[in-house]
């Protein structure tokens, strides 16, 4: 133990010389790396922040809301160019019940860059919102529902859960710069050569604040796997009333041309709303006027003439 403790403290020794020996050789070169590793520690030290959330649903395996939190992280690299990839981290859902109401949480980094320059663009900001959704899709075994509408709050859920869930781990700030300045050893200083006065050493990470308990994964997804955005159908609803004008139903009839099988159509009623999905080709969202009964709605679909109509008698 002894000797072990001797050995670290010849090389804190070599690595201070090292360093005084750069800095009276090359004050210039000293001066860029120290900002440099400055510069790097602030972004691992970084958290995440929220940035906007959806609120779509997951179909399958089990029917529930879905809240994601898109936010932005510099510890999340921008992609190359804009042919690349793009990447993203993913937390681990969490599953939350307030009063009656159970849903989903899942939070979802990405490069600050990447979102700013989505904000200017809304085809940008529904290309990530889809490669998002569809990562989560692979990586959970999940499917989605393909509707989705941005919330007015930013977050679901408190900041300090979203950071533990995508940092991973809980680490106090001085601690973690502590560990950080024992990353820098001495064949980080030694590869600084001066052959290559822009290739500073990296100030990394230790292992075990990166991964730590679990979860945060960056997946590399690129534009052209992105989903082709389907169209909304020609549709009519009406509601059906009986001889003294009492409403009954709903009934809803959706034209589907190109659609020859009612095995391509997914459908999700609930109470107030309707989500109709169809083969990758049709996406039709419905705020319904009335509440209806789930239990007793039918639906069929008329083959010659590509329709399908949904009849939802009223509760």
């Amino acid at each position: 133990m002894e000797t072990s403790s001797k050995g670290l403290l010849t090389q804190v020794t070599q690595l201070w010389n090292l360093l005084d020996d750069l800095a009276e050789s090359d004050p210039e070169g000293y001066e860029k790396f120290i900002q440099q590793q400055l510069k790097e520690g602030k972004q691992l030290c970084s958290a995440p922040e929220p940035q906007l959330c959806l609120q779509t649903r997951i179909l399958k395996p089990k029917e529930k809301i879905l809240f994601i939190n898109l936010c932005q992280w510099t510890r999340i690299p921008a992609p190359q160019s804009t042919t690349h990839s793009v990447p993203l981290a993913v937390g681990k859902p969490e599953d939350t019940t307030e009063t009656s109401d159970a849903y989903t949480v899942i939070d979802v980094a990405y490069n600050p860059d990447v979102l700013q320059a989505a904000e200017e663009d809304q085809l940008k900001k529904n290309q990530l919102i889809q490669m998002a959704m569809k990562c989560i899709e692979e990586q959970f075994q999940f499917t989605l529902s393909h509707s989705y509408c941005i919330t007015k709050f930013r977050i679901k859920g408190s900041i300090q859960r979203m950071k533990q869930n995508l940092m991973g781990i809980q680490t106090d700030s001085t601690d973690l710069r502590e560990k950080m300045r024992r990353e820098l050893t001495l064949g980080h200083i030694r590869s600084s050569t001066m052959s290559n006065p822009d290739h500073f050493p990296q100030l990394l990470l230790p292992k075990d604040q990166v991964s730590g308990k679990a979860v945060c994964l960056i997946e590399e997804i690129s534009s052209t796997e992105i989903q082709v955005e389907m169209k909304i159908p020609v549709y009519e609803i009406k509601i059906v009333h009986d001889h003294n004008e009492k409403p009954l139903k709903i009934e809803l009839k959706v034209e589907l041309p190109g659609i020859n099988s009612v095995s391509l159509c997914d459908l999700s009623v609930s109470e107030d709303d309707l989500l109709i999905e169809v083969s990758e080709k049709y996406r039709l969202h419905l705020n319904l006027p009335k509440p209806v009964d789930t239990e007793m709605t039918t639906a069929k679909f008329i083959k010659e003439k590509s329709t399908l109509i949904i009849t939802m008698p009223l509760v």
